[in-house]
């Protein structure tokens, strides 16, 4: 059974907050070097960059999946390994406590558990990452020296030299998540081929999804003029697709009440953060998404100002003018240094 996040009281939240700063310092220093999720110093697109290099010299990627991953952390497991790097009394029994809380179902009833970490928890991530850091990091290390990863929480991936190689790596892989309690998600989990011009041959797999990027062959500039298929990451159709979500729940074109600065000062730091993130790699598969702002900047335009009612490209001429005078007030204006077009749509 999947629940949904535990949300901790105020008490627990400061108490997992605490325990987090005494275990982190400890666990650390030994956590492997591609592992990127919830760390000090590293981020996703670190992940993501390194992905992308090693892509370039593996010709194969095992794309992992672990099926219900916070939902399966077995509690004995979990707690042999926080006894190996602390045996602090008040930590072992809180982290145990924590891990062994009943959820609390909307209707008010009161569910038991038997795996998992406490999602929601301040100490979570810290937790997983601990329970794959034995599971999975050090495994790899000590069995499969060659093969490098990247791994961000329950989200990894592994490069091999060929299809057969990471077919052996997936069957060991399925037996060593067996023996921690995990399983591998049978269609999820997937051989890749990284094409590009260079590589020859096919397979069925030539695409994957990694934290919101997926990695296929693309056009690429060499010298600036030359093209070729090179394997890259760019923002996922999903990843897009949420971002879309998210800009009509805003509902811009209904907040006549507000000023064009009004505007710019709340939704700039969400389209600076869309930015500051997919815009890493392959910005412009992000650009026709981020245009759709000045779609609904026109609408609103038409809302607000009577002259313009009616007037669907008197609202868009009116957009031109006032992204040539304030070139910078929408950071998806300054990030693409857009000329006079606008987007066509109304």
């Amino acid at each position: 059974m999947q629940f949904d996040a535990i949300v901790p009281t105020v008490a627990d939240r400061v108490a997992q907050e605490v325990a987090r700063r005494y275990l982190e310092p400890i666990v650390e220093p030994v956590f492997h070097v591609d592992s990127y999720g919830y760390r000090p110093g590293k981020s996703a697109i670190d992940a993501v960059r390194t992905a992308r290099q090693r892509c370039w010299r593996y010709d194969w990627v095992l794309d992992l999946d672990v099926r219900s991953y916070f939902d399966s952390i077995d509690w004995e497991l979990m707690l042999k390994a926080v006894r190996h790097h602390t045996d602090c009394p008040w930590v072992l029994l809180y982290i145990e406590r924590w891990l062994k809380a009943s959820v609390q179902m909307e209707d008010g009833s009161v569910v038991p558990r038997t795996a998992g970490t406490p999602q929601g928890g301040v100490i979570s991530p810290l937790l997983a990452n601990l329970f794959l850091h034995y599971a999975f990091d050090t495994w790899m290390a000590r069995t499969y020296p060659h093969i490098p990863f990247e791994r961000y929480a329950d989200d990894a991936i592994c490069h091999c030299r060929s299809a057969e190689e990471a077919q052996a790596l997936w069957k060991a892989l399925a037996d060593r998540f067996a023996v921690c309690k995990l399983a591998l998600h049978p269609e999820k989990t997937k051989i890749v081929y990284c094409k590009d011009v260079n590589r020859r041959g096919d397979y069925q797999n030539q695409s994957f999804d990694f934290l919101g990027f997926t990695f296929r062959a693309r056009k690429t500039v060499w010298h600036g003029h030359l093209y070729a298929h090179g394997f890259r990451p760019a923002p996922s159709a999903k990843a897009l697709k949420a971002i879309s979500r998210t800009m009509r729940r805003w509902t811009l074109h209904h907040r006549s009440d507000k000023s064009l600065q009004d505007l710019a000062t709340i939704y700039n730091p969400y389209i600076q953060g869309w930015i500051n993130y997919y815009g890493q790699f392959y910005r412009k598969q992000l650009r026709p998404t981020l245009m759709r702002i000045d779609t609904y900047l026109i609408r609103w335009a038409r809302w607000k100002f009577k002259r313009l009612r009616g007037r669907p490209k008197g609202a868009r001429d009116w957009l031109v003018r006032v992204r040539r005078a304030n070139p910078t007030l929408f950071s998806h204006w300054r990030f693409f240094n857009v000329g006079s077009r606008t987007s066509e749509a109304v």
